[in-house]
């Protein structure tokens, strides 16, 4: 660019001649569209990193410009319901679990006679001295909490001697959990829960029950962690074969931070989790979540997990699920959440901006999108035949005009615009992102996996890092069998600690059997609606 002194006239400086002056404006044009396109990315930047750190995590899209759609998209919408009226004080669901424990009490009127009943009460009217009768009475309710509370179990084994041969005889010692460990399995299974669970770090779990006057450090809560994962880890390897025996697997990662020792700070770890979970598809095959840590997130991971299956793998677009595809024995399946994740993001920008044509154009994606999601509700839960056969006669037109819109998009844009990024997104995985319409097992997005994965991100803004390697490898086996026993209706910690009742003399050839869905499950371990 030329620069121009304050104290001259600009217009002097354009050039005499109409063919340069010309050039010259196309030159200060294309100038003008790089700045505009700049300003446009680097304001929809800022807006990622402001919705992510601020905003929230709803991508609701209700657009009231419906008149817009085509009669094809409009015929796929679902009518809109009507809102239910609010409900007032007198019609709340006031009533309480009924397995709690009632305690009752009686609160007489106070009566000054000398009137009793049989059974030693007072039932004199305190006005005139007449019986008093009974009109019923007046019942309410209160929730009240008991804390919870530790108890010292002592275990006393008699010995008996034969007074004749000498012999003796004693019971043999019960098993514990681990080795002539203090913790017995139900305070083990109340720490594991507490922190894979409820997300309280271990030095905050060691505050709580020092208020309780039972002192309990850190180092040794962790050492109870780390004897856990040593004792489950053949339940944790036998729900791991489970999930891979699947036909169709969801996949997904997740940040971890790792302290590094020696060094004063961290670096990034990675949670895996691959689901099983075929419910919404009529399956009765009960639901398994199965994690795995590594330091870092090289495509030699992925492979290693999923060496022995064969089938779907329904994940984002990370480019190290290449090595799985490429093996030639997993098909892909991609993502329709992720694929409309950059039109809601443009969409949001633009409201700000009030830019209409860029906002009409990704309407118009989050509209087409909405469709296909309204016919997914409508089959879910249906079997395979039934959801492809209605995917390919209601969802198979959607997609082709929409694949045709897309390419559409690329030729009114430019191709550095974020608008033709959020086609190509598309469109280069247009064949994995529409493989779900011909095949009635595959789910429309990744959601099981990233639903998988939403704990973990909890509890690493609560504890901040792991402590080692070893430390996200201890967090993967508890998460696997809290986010499994969640999945299939258990209460975590009453599953955990019927587990660790029994693993430590159970047969290992029938580790199975302590799958959540195989184990006895107690009254109480089932989590209530």
């Amino acid at each position: 660019m030329v620069f121009v002194p304050h104290d001259t006239d600009p217009i002097s400086q354009l050039p005499d001649d109409a063919g340069l002056l010309k050039q010259h404006l196309r030159a200060s044009e294309g100038e003008v569209r790089r700045l505009k396109l700049m300003v446009d990315k680097l304001t929809l930047q800022l807006a990622r990193r402001l919705r992510a750190q601020f905003g929230a995590s709803s991508e609701r899209f209700e657009d009231p410009q419906t008149s817009l759609l085509e009669p094809a998209v409009l015929d796929e919408l679902p009518a809109r319901r009507p809102a239910p009226p609010a409900a007032n004080a007198g019609t709340l669901d006031r009533s309480l679990p009924e397995h709690l424990p009632r305690e009752q009490q009686v609160i007489r009127p106070e009566a000054t006679t000398a009137h009793h009943d049989a059974q030693g009460q007072a039932c004199g009217c305190t006005a005139c001295g007449g019986r008093l009768r009974s009109l019923g009475a007046d019942v309410s309710h209160q929730l009240e909490y008991v804390p919870g509370r530790f108890k010292v179990i002592r275990t006393v084994r008699p010995k008996l001697a034969c007074t004749q041969c000498e012999s003796i005889f004693q019971a043999l010692a019960p098993s514990r959990p681990i080795p002539r460990g203090l913790a017995g399995p139900a305070l083990l299974a109340h720490v594991m829960v507490g922190k894979f669970c409820d997300h309280i770090p271990l030095h905050r779990q060691s505050g709580i029950y020092a208020r309780d006057g039972v002192e309990l450090d850190r180092g040794t809560l962790a050492g109870w962690v780390a004897q856990v994962h040593a004792l489950l880890q053949p339940l944790v390897a036998s729900l791991g074969r489970y999930v891979l025996q699947a036909a169709k697997v969801h996949a997904d990662d997740t940040p971890v931070k790792v302290l590094e020792p020696g060094r004063g700070k961290t670096r990034t770890g990675r949670l895996w989790v691959y689901v099983r979970d075929d419910r919404p598809a009529g399956s009765k095959a009960a639901p398994a979540a199965w994690y795995r840590y590594t330091p870092d997130r090289k495509g030699e991971h992925p492979d290693e997990h999923l060496r022995k299956f064969s089938g779907i793998l329904q994940a984002d677009a990370y480019a190290g699920w290449g090595g799985v595809y490429g093996s030639g024995r997993v098909a892909e399946a991609a993502c329709w959440a992720h694929a409309r994740r950059p039109w809601w993001d443009l969409y949001e920008q633009h409201q700000r901006t009030q830019r209409g044509d860029e906002q009409g154009l990704a309407a118009q994606a989050l509209r087409r999108i909405q469709a296909l999601y309204a016919i997914e509700a409508e089959v879910r839960g249906k079997p395979p035949d039934i959801r492809r056969q209605q995917r390919q006669a209601r969802a198979g037109p959607l997609m082709a005009e929409f694949h045709q819109w897309l390419h559409g998009v690329l030729s009114k844009v430019s191709r550095k615009s974020d608008l033709a990024k959020a086609a190509r997104y598309s469109l280069v995985r247009w064949a994995a992102l529409t493989r779900y319409v011909d095949d009635g097992r595959i789910e429309i997005d990744n959601s099981a996996a990233e639903r998988a994965l939403r704990g973990v991100a909890l509890g690493r803004n609560n504890y901040l890092f792991m402590g080692s390697d070893e430390g996200g490898q201890r967090a993967a086996s508890l998460y696997s069998l809290v986010e499994t026993a969640k999945l299939n209706g258990l209460d975590p910690e009453a599953y955990l600690r019927e587990v660790l009742t029994r693993i430590a003399e159970h047969r290992i050839d029938r580790i199975d059997e302590l799958l959540p869905w195989n184990i006895a499950t107690m009254p109480d371990m089932r989590r209530a609606a």
